[in-house]
């Protein structure tokens, strides 16, 4: 079996940010989105795996290279301009021959990753397995409509959902998705999409089988999704996962599970809860307050203000009484505060903003 990793182009709702790189390699837990994927994939005793590449493209080639540091054996397709989910699969059709595969969004995160996937499709023998999970808002996914075990219907972004079962981005195919997928035409949005690919499986007699997700699930288009992605990886690693190698000064207070980076260095008078994870070189002046729920990045630096449940990059500056909470922001971020304020502020910012409040 192989793996087909989409990334750097697919779901555009980080646009309007201006983060170095693309939103694959935003990080989680301080770790890039798309390593998650690269882990599960590899979890599941996938060695061969493909990244196709949309427009969006920095960062991945030289963070994840040929692989063998993530015991893989990495490919790179060019997609070019995204063109649908089926047409990802079209383009990677010289790699994966008459393999059966999984394609897994580069976007999404499981907690219980796609073993239970595979495990399905190797006791069962299905030609698709697909995932799915109940959502408050259907209509923003690919939507199953089942009775039973068997499914009635399966549509991209519908107006009316017909079911709130929406699809998570892992599907596992055999090659028979070809025969198919060699007759789809654009849809109305003038892609090659994946759930008319499984429809015509459907129509064709091919079995598709639906399998539920295990734990929690979450596609990370929009910032108040990476955060809550960030806040519940957090919630999920152990003390061994976040390894204090910082310094934590006398009349510093650190409860939970906090990972400091090497060089960091928590100064008397700062306050960190757990869970929480700080990079390397960071700097934890007096009067800070850190946690829980919060992820930074190296060599940021945080005097007299206050975060929780957010993500910070590398390098970021909080000066004076701000009080961040569910925020995202940018490398090379300054955040200054001339005065003390009674509410919490939620920032969203990408790389190299200078933001006085």
């Amino acid at each position: 079996m192989k793996g087909l990793l989409l990334a750097g182009g697919y779901g555009t709702r980080l646009r309007p940010l201006t983060f170095t790189g693309n939103k694959h390699m935003i990080p989680v837990a301080n770790k890039p989105i798309l390593l998650y994927g690269l882990g599960h994939l590899r979890d599941a005793g996938i060695r061969d795996v493909a990244i196709v590449l949309g427009p969006v493209r920095e960062g991945i080639q030289e963070v994840v290279g040929d692989g063998s540091s993530f015991g893989l054996r990495m490919t790179y397709i060019h997609q070019g301009e995204p063109k649908g989910l089926a047409h990802a699969v079209q383009c990677a059709r010289e790699f994966l021959a008459d393999s059966p595969f999984v394609m897994y969004l580069g976007d999404n995160l499981l907690q219980a990753g796609v073993r239970p996937f595979v495990r399905t499709f190797e006791t069962e023998h299905p030609d698709a397995v697909i995932g799915a999970t109940p959502v408050p808002e259907p209509r923003h996914y690919g939507v199953v409509e089942l009775d039973g075990d068997r499914i009635v219907s399966i549509e991209e972004k519908p107006a009316h959902p017909k079911s709130n079962l929406a699809l998570v981005g892992v599907y596992l195919f055999t090659p028979s998705v070809f025969e198919v997928i060699d007759h789809l035409r654009p849809s109305a949005r003038g892609e090659l999409e994946i759930t008319e690919a499984i429809a015509g499986l459907i129509r064709a007699g091919r079995r598709v089988r639906v399998e539920r997700v295990e734990g929690w699930w979450k596609d990370t288009g929009l910032p108040a999704d990476l955060v809550e992605a960030n806040d519940r990886v957090l919630a999920t690693l152990t003390p061994g996962e976040l390894p204090v190698h910082g310094e934590i000064r006398p009349g510093a207070r650190v409860t939970g599970h906090v990972g400091l980076g090497r060089g960091t260095v928590v100064d008397a008078g700062a306050e960190i809860e757990g869970p929480a994870i700080l990079g390397e070189d960071v700097r934890v002046g007096p009067g800070t307050r850190i946690g829980p729920g919060t992820a930074i990045g190296s060599g940021a630096v945080l005097t007299g203000c206050s975060v929780r449940r957010s993500i910070l990059l590398d390098r970021v500056r909080i000066e004076g009484p701000v009080r961040l909470v569910d925020s995202i922001v940018g490398r090379d971020v300054t955040v200054r505060a001339t005065r003390p304020s009674e509410s919490e502020a939620q920032i969203v910012v990408g790389d190299a903003a200078r933001i006085l409040l």
